[in-house]
């Protein structure tokens, strides 16, 4: 496991805490916006513009916090069902030009990039049919619905040399990259164990979405929409609530876990696929013909570092981790981080030396009070240190990057090798869950093993 020291971003300094504080409490202030050109400064030459391929829920709000960003614009958008065009003209202008065909977009010399939020078994077609078409791709998390997916897409990805952004937002929150900051530094020590979790207790939290009212083969193309998927009829619950299938989707792994691993991977300088994943985990509550589980635990070994991470669509729990050193906690949920030293030193005689005879013990614990005990008036404070600063979902930032990338040819943080990597672990985890068996990731084969 590779960490790695550097800090990417640049914060506001840490205020001293005052003598004799049991507790300093610190905001990080987001870049005000004001610091980012308005969109009537940037030249027409530099504006970018996008064509959006997916306009369901998360398509929506991606394209609307897209064509809010200063020197960006929609040039068409893409959908297979009839009603997400209207939608796309609500939120962009009623004249934006729509279809069901994403090559469309694709062969538009007009178009600089695509941001797609499509189902998680059409990620590959539509990355690898975007760079191949020359179109730098934004595209949502998973990366892959499969890890030959993910490796085809990386293939593509280096071949091309265009870029490709995976929609993990945790790679650009502020809180994430402050709790980077801190264990770079080595303020945890040597890393012991990383727990995260995160669960639902709500229907549409368990994907039991309610289908369009008009759904139906006339205003939805659907067997397109199904892909290379054995064919099924027609059915609109699973075009709203395909997360629930593993023939669509990759359940609570791809569309929560995959949160906390780019998180997990961002903070720690991790860019690899975990060694190893032992997972359990079951149809708990939402027995809705779904076959995928709604509660997933998974043990991983990051290198020698054991991660367990815990999802659950029947209970609710703030997305959180638990970073876990020598010198301490680092907590992180939500807006907070908040960090507990820990001296790893003992704060009292050992209680094993109540096995000792009386006079032996008596000596003992004399001995240890000498060497021990603080002077009058010099006893050390404990002290937290906590930080609060925005939501751990910081998409405007992360889309806000890609577009600078696509204008500008920087990196990006979350690329295909770094979506990739995310995306194994999570395959991992649901290979695991299916075998009912420990499962590995194999280089050399690009496989996963039993």
């Amino acid at each position: 496991m590779n960490v790695n020291n550097c800090s990417r971003r640049e914060f506001l300094g840490m205020s001293a805490a005052a003598a004799g504080a049991s507790f300093a409490a610190h905001t990080i202030v987001p870049t005000p916006h004001s610091l980012m050109p308005v969109a009537q400064a940037v030249p027409a030459s530099d504006r970018v513009r996008f064509g959006m391929i997916g306009v369901g829920m998360q398509g929506s709000g991606l394209l609307s916090e897209s064509i809010r960003l200063p020197g960006v614009e929609c040039a068409a958008a893409c959908d297979l069902y009839d009603g997400r065009h209207t939608l796309a003209r609500e939120i962009v202008r009623a004249d934006l030009p729509v279809t069901r065909r994403y090559q469309t977009l694709l062969d538009d010399k007009n178009i600089d990039c695509i941001v797609a939020a499509v189902p998680d078994h059409w990620h590959k077609q539509v990355v690898v049919d975007a760079v191949s078409a020359g179109k730098d791709i934004y595209c949502e998390k998973p990366m892959s619905h499969s890890p030959a997916d993910g490796v085809a897409m990386v293939d593509a990805a280096k071949k091309t040399g265009r870029i490709v952004q995976i929609g993990s937002q945790r790679v650009s929150s502020q809180i994430c990259a402050k709790a980077r900051e801190l264990i770079a530094q080595g303020t945890l020590g040597d890393l012991m164990l990383v727990e995260g979790w995160l669960g639902r207790n709500d229907p549409t939290g368990a994907w039991q979405y309610p289908p369009p009212p008009d759904l139906s083969p006339r205003t939805l193309d659907w067997d397109t929409w199904q892909g290379t998927v054995p064919k099924r009829a027609f059915d609109p619950n699973i075009f709203a609530r395909w997360r629930c299938w593993k023939e669509y989707g990759t359940g609570v792994a791809g569309d929560l876990l995959v949160h906390l691993i780019s998180g997990l991977m961002f903070v720690l300088g991790i860019n690899e696929p975990p060694k190893q994943a032992a997972a359990v985990g079951g149809i708990r509550r939402w027995k809705d013909g779904r076959n995928m589980p709604d509660v997933h635990a998974v043990l991983y070994y990051y290198g020698e570092l054991p991660v367990y991470m815990r999802l659950n669509l029947g209970t609710e729990m703030p997305e959180s981790y638990r970073f876990q050193g020598a010198k301490g906690i680092l907590e992180l949920t939500g807006s907070g981080l908040s960090y507990t030293p820990q001296t790893g030193q003992d704060t009292a005689p050992s209680y094993y030396a109540g096995s000792f005879p009386r006079a032996m013990r008596e000596a003992y614990v004399a001995q240890w009070h000498q060497e021990h005990d603080p002077k009058l008036g010099q006893a050390a404070l404990a002290e937290s240190i906590s930080f609060s600063g925005p939501e751990f979902d910081d998409t405007r930032t992360h889309l806000w990057t890609f577009f600078e990338a696509v204008r500008t040819r920087k990196p990006v943080t979350e690329d295909a090798v770094f979506g990739h990597n995310a995306a194994l672990a999570c395959h991992m985890a649901n290979e695991s869950y299916f075998r009912k068996s420990t499962v590995s990731w194999d280089e050399a084969s690009k496989t996963i093993r039993g």
